[in-house]
C-alpha cells in the first residue's frame, strides 16, 4: 500500500512538474511574442484626436473627376454631444466602457465561446479597440493584427482619459458615406448639431454603425425603426432610461432633414459602388482605409440621364394629374423611374439613375427593385425561336386566340394588348407590333426552359419562373440586368458582364484590383442580327415610333414593355455602342393611368425618357450602323405570307434572312 502511494505521489509530482514547465514555456512564448510585436506597433498620436485622421477614401469618375470623398470630419468636443447619444452609443457598443481597461474580458470570453461552439464569429471589440483600428490600414483579419490592436488599446487606456477616448470615438463613427462622426450625422439626418439630439434621434443614430447601409433611415425606414427599438431596449437593460421613456421615444415622430438637391453627381451609382466595395473589402477598409477608386461613371452621361428621368416623370405627372391627386403636388403618389446605361463592348456602367431624385429617395430602383418587363423580354423568346425552331423573321404565323394546356393548372389564354387579331402575319411584324398570341405560340413550341437559358446567357440573373408566361415577361428583373442583356444583342452576341469599378488602390498606391475587359460568345451572330433587325423595326414602324418622332434618328434597336394593369412601363434599346434600359412605375405597383383613365404603356411613359437620354448621349457622333454579318441578306417580303416581293411594292416589309 505504502509503495503504491509513493508511486502515485511521484506520478502526481511528475504531472505537476509537466504543467509547471508547460506554463513556463507558454509564458516565455508570450513574452517573446509581446516584444516581437511591440517593435512593430504604430505610435499612438498626441493629441488622441489625430488617431482618426486617416486618409480619405476617394471615388473618381472614369475621366478622373472626383465625385465623392469619404473622410474629413467636423470634430466636436464631448461636452457638445447630446448626453442621450453618448448613453445610447455606450449601451449599444460597449456598456462596460467606464469599467474596463481597453479589453472587456467577460465580453471576450463570451464571444470566444460562441465562436468555438457555434462556428459564428462574434465581435468583442471595445470602443477603445475600435478606435485603435485607425492605426492599422491593412485591416487584415488575423490573430496577430487583433493582438496588436489589443496592445494599442491598452496603450490608449494608459495614456489618455476615458473622456478623451470617447470623444475621439464619437467623432470617427461611420453613419453613412456623407455622415462620418456624430456632428456630420446629426446634421445630415436631422439638420441639428450634435448637442440637440433627443433620445429618439440618438437611439436611431446609435443603431446605424452596425450596418449603415442596411439601417439607413432614408432608404429603409422600417429597418431603422426596428434597430432603434433594439438600442432603446439596451438603454433600459443597462439602467440608463426607464421602460416608459423607451416606449415614449419609440413612438416619437422623427423629422428628417430634406436632402439637398445639389448633392454629388451620380448618388445612386456611388451608393452601388460603395456597396460592392464593402462586400469585397469590408466597411472598415472602405470608410477608413484611404482607398482610391476609379469607376466607370461618365459624369456627362450621368447628368443627361438624371435630367432625362426628371423631365420624363414631370411630363408624366401632367398626364396623370387628374387621375392621381398626388401627382401634381409632389407627394409620394407620384410615379418613379430608373435608367441604366451600359457601354456595349465592355460592360462598363456609364450612368445609373435609381429614382426621380436621389435627395428625395435613396432607394435604388435600377438594381434593388425587380419588376416585370412585359414584352421587353421578347427578344430572348424570338432568338430562341429562331435558334430552336429554325424560323426566320419572314416565317408566317397566325395571330389568333390561343389556348395552351398547362399540367395541373387552368389553360393559359394570353390576350393581345389591343384585344384584336390580324390573322396571317410574319414573325417580324408580330415582334414589332408586340403581338402576344404569336409569342405564346412560340413559347409553346420551344418550352419555357430554352427561353430562360437564352436570357441567362445574355446576363439575366434574377429568378425566372419556368412557366409559359415567362416569355411575356412575368418574372421580375432589374433595369441593370435589362441594359446589360440587351448589350449582348448590340455586341453581335458577345456577353460582357456589367461592372462599375475600373481600378482600386490602397492608401499607399498598391493596386488592389483592376478590371480587364473580357467577353464571351453567348449567342450566334447571324441569329442576333436577325433579332436586332426586328428590334430596329420597333423604332421605325412598331410600338416604339415615339423615339423617332422625338427626334432620335441614329441607327438603334429596342423594345417596349407594358405589364398587366399598366403597373410597369419599359423601354430598353441600344445603338452599336451604348445600351440603356428605362423603367417607369409606382413603387407599390399601382397602374399607370392618364387623366381619362386610359392605361399608359411603355411606349408612352418610358420610351420618351430613353429617347431624350440617347439624343444627348450620341450628340455629335456620326451615325454608326449595326455590323452586317456574312450569310445574311435583306429581303422585301409580304407582311402576311413572308413571300419575296418587289422592293417597291406598297406595304412590303424588309427582313433579314439567311442566304
Amino acid at each position: 500500500m505504502m509503495g503504491r502511494m509513493v508511486m502515485l505521489l511521484r506520478g502526481a509530482a511528475g504531472v505537476a512538474a509537466f504543467f509547471v514547465a508547460a506554463a513556463a514555456c507558454l509564458v516565455l512564448v508570450l513574452v517573446v511574442l509581446f516584444f516581437v510585436t511591440v517593435r512593430d506597433l504604430p505610435s499612438v498620436p498626441e493629441p488622441l484626436r489625430r488617431i482618426i485622421e486617416t486618409p480619405p477614401t476617394e471615388i473618381y469618375a472614369a475621366n478622373g473627376q472626383r465625385v465623392l470623398q469619404i473622410g474629413g470630419r467636423d470634430y466636436v468636443p464631448l461636452e457638445q454631444v447630446s448626453i442621450a447619444f453618448l448613453q445610447a452609443i455606450l449601451a449599444t457598443e460597449d456598456h462596460r466602457f467606464w469599467d474596463h481597461h481597453g479589453m472587456d474580458k467577460l465580453r471576450t470570453l463570451k464571444a470566444l465561446g460562441i465562436t468555438l461552439f457555434t462556428g459564428r464569429t462574434q465581435g468583442a471589440s471595445t470602443i477603445t479597440q475600435q478606435l485603435a483600428k485607425n492605426l492599422f490600414f491593412s485591416f487584415e483579419q488575423t490573430y496577430n493584427r487583433k493582438f496588436k490592436e489589443l496592445l494599442v488599446s491598452l496603450q490608449i487606456e494608459s495614456q489618455f482619459s476615458k473622456a478623451e477616448t470617447l470623444e475621439a470615438y464619437v467623432n470617427q463613427i461611420y453613419f453613412g458615406p456623407r455622415a462620418q462622426g456624430v456632428a456630420a450625422a446629426a446634421s445630415q439626418f436631422f439638420g441639428k448639431n450634435a448637442a440637440q439630439l433627443d433620445l429618439a434621434e440618438a437611439a436611431l443614430l446609435a443603431g446605424l454603425p452596425q450596418s449603415p447601409s442596411r439601417y439607413n433611415p432614408l432608404r429603409h425606414p422600417e429597418r431603422a425603426k426596428r434597430r432603434q427599438k433594439v438600442v432603446l431596449a439596451r438603454l433600459v437593460a443597462v439602467g440608463a432610461i426607464t421602460p416608459a421613456e423607451a416606449a415614449e421615444a419609440a413612438e416619437a415622430p422623427l423629422t428628417f432633414r430634406r436632402q439637398a438637391d445639389d448633392g454629388p453627381v451620380g448618388g445612386y451609382f456611388v451608393d452601388y459602388v460603395l456597396k460592392q466595395l464593402e462586400e469585397r473589402y469590408g466597411a472598415d477598409v472602405v470608410y477608413h482605409g484611404g482607398l482610391k477608386v476609379t469607376t466607370t461613371l461618365d459624369t456627362q452621361l450621368q447628368r443627361n440621364a438624371e435630367a432625362s428621368v426628371v423631365r420624363g416623370l414631370e411630363d408624366l405627372d401632367k398626364i396623370m394629374a387628374a387621375s392621381e391627386p398626388g401627382a401634381a403636388n409632389g407627394n409620394s403618389g407620384r410615379a418613379q423611374g430608373a435608367l441604366v446605361a451600359v457601354q456595349v463592348n465592355s460592360g462598363a456602367i456609364k450612368a445609373m439613375v435609381g429614382g426621380r431624385r436621389y435627395a428625395e429617395s435613396e432607394f435604388n430602383r435600377a438594381v434593388e427593385s425587380n419588376r416585370m418587363p412585359g414584352s421587353a423580354f421578347k427578344p430572348f423568346l424570338y432568338y430562341t425561336a429562331l435558334d430552336r425552331l429554325g424560323l426566320s423573321p419572314a416565317s408566317p404565323m397566325v395571330d389568333q386566340p390561343v389556348r395552351i394546356p398547362v399540367a395541373g393548372a387552368p389553360d393559359w389564354r394570353p390576350r393581345n394588348f389591343r384585344r384584336d387579331y390580324q390573322g396571317p402575319v410574319i414573325l417580324k411584324k408580330a415582334f414589332t407590333e408586340s403581338i402576344n398570341s404569336v409569342a405564346a405560340q412560340l413559347v409553346a413550341a420551344t418550352g419555357p426552359e430554352p427561353v430562360i437559358a437564352t436570357a441567362r446567357r445574355c446576363g439575366i440573373e434574377s429568378p425566372l419562373a419556368s412557366v409559359y408566361s415567362v416569355a411575356l415577361g412575368t418574372s421580375g428583373v432589374s433595369p441593370l440586368e435589362m441594359a446589360s442583356a440587351y448589350a449582348t444583342f448590340a455586341s453581335e452576341g458577345i456577353r460582357y458582364a456589367p461592372f462599375a469599378v475600373w481600378r482600386v488602390e490602397d492608401a499607399f498606391g498598391q493596386v488592389l484590383e483592376e478590371h480587364i475587359v473580357s467577353g464571351s460568345a453567348a449567342l450566334e451572330s447571324r441569329l442576333v442580327y436577325q433579332v436586332v433587325d426586328m428590334m430596329q423595326g420597333v423604332l421605325n414602324e412598331g410600338t416604339g415610333t415615339i423615339v423617332r418622332r422625338l427626334g432620335f434618328d441614329k441607327p438603334a434597336a429596342g423594345k417596349t414593355g407594358t405589364t398587366n394593369d399598366y403597373r410597369d412601363a419599359w423601354f430598353a434599346g441600344f445603338t452599336p455602342t451604348l445600351a440603356a434600359a428605362v423603367w417607369v412605375g409606382h413603387d407599390r405597383g399601382e397602374g399607370l393611368k392618364d387623366a381619362h383613365g386610359v392605361g399608359i404603356t411603355g411606349g408612352r411613359a418610358a420610351a420618351p425618357i430613353w429617347a431624350h437620354f440617347m439624343i444627348k448621349a450620341t450628340e455629335g457622333e456620326p451615325p454608326r450602323p449595326f455590323l452586317h454579318p456574312a450569310g445574311i441578306r435583306l429581303q422585301a417580303v409580304d407582311p402576311a405570307t413572308g413571300e419575296a416581293v418587289p422592293e417597291d411594292r406598297p406595304g412590303a416589309v424588309w427582313v433579314a434572312v439567311k442566304e
